[in-house]
């Protein structure tokens, strides 16, 4: 079952993205086991007031609270600043909002936008949005790229507000969260191996499985049970991670633990729940 898979999904992606690795590596197993330094070219040089911010925080909370104060001036997300004449609030496009959406419903219109925003920067392509995406002539492709594109989600400099989000992650997971690991041990539950291009089977319990180019995971393995009866353990490179619990003051993504990070081809080990 894993050759046809393999065969039917051969992974999709491109030539070129914003942070100078070729997508070809940055999906391998091989990155995720030694990866590399990842910045996405022209969102520091572009935004010095906000490091100067993160240099002056004494901890993680105070370069979330930075963050999002930040990111609330540049692109007018704060409910004040969003008031028009007569009382209405005009819908601005947010990476809360964005956030929000996942968390619901990965294969919505945000998730849409958000995995477009990965094939964009990292020249990782989806390989699920609501089936299995085999090409990008098919059908379902269709459906992905017009989400993605949707205007009530794409305006607002969105994937500069996503660029932001993801340096600042780095930032503050260098400084304070993550200091000194490469890896986090993260879970994921799952129902449907046969949705993923399992690469290598080497062992019941071990796989290389390619997962979607951006990936929910969570840091407690109680809360993965709940989503699957499979539980993959997985290796995460602290540089494919997005937004993680305690980056920012809000309770967004906080309830399941939950992770997001940049998929690829990764190593997992494949327990029954």
């Amino acid at each position: 079952m894993s050759d046809t898979v393999a065969q039917r999904n051969p992974g999709l992606g491109h030539s070129t993205n914003r942070v100078g690795r070729s997508p070809d590596l940055l999906a391998s197993a091989r990155f995720n086991s030694a990866p590399e330094p990842l910045q996405i070219h022209g969102v520091r040089e572009m935004n010095p007031a906000l490091f100067t911010m993160f240099d002056q925080a004494e901890s993680g909370a105070e370069a979330g609270e930075a963050l999002l104060s930040y990111m609330q001036a540049m692109f007018s997300i704060d409910p004040e600043q969003q008031e028009a004449p007569g009382g209405k609030r005009p819908f601005r496009s947010s990476f809360l909002r964005l956030l929000q959406g996942w968390s619901f419903n990965s294969n919505g219109p945000e998730g849409a936008v958000l995995k477009g925003w990965v094939e964009s920067r990292f020249g990782i392509a989806p390989s699920f949005h609501k089936e299995v995406l085999t090409c990008m002539t098919c059908p379902a492709w269709q459906v992905y790229t017009s989400e993605k594109m949707q205007s009530r989600f794409h305006g607002n400099a969105i994937w500069t507000q996503l660029d932001l989000l993801y340096e600042a992650a780095q930032w503050v997971a260098r400084h304070f969260t993550f200091p000194a690991q490469s890896h986090l041990t993260l879970y994921r539950g799952s129902n449907a191996l046969e949705d993923h291009a399992i690469l290598e089977r080497p062992s019941k319990r071990e796989a290389v499985i390619r997962l979607n180019n951006l990936v929910s995971f969570s840091s407690e393995r109680e809360v993965a049970d709940c989503f699957g009866d499979k539980i993959l353990t997985v290796e995460v490179p602290v540089v494919k991670v997005l937004s993680y619990p305690g980056l920012l003051p809000t309770r967004l993504l906080q309830g399941e633990r939950e992770f997001l990070a940049i998929g690829g081809a990764y190593r997992v080990r494949i327990d029954d729940v």
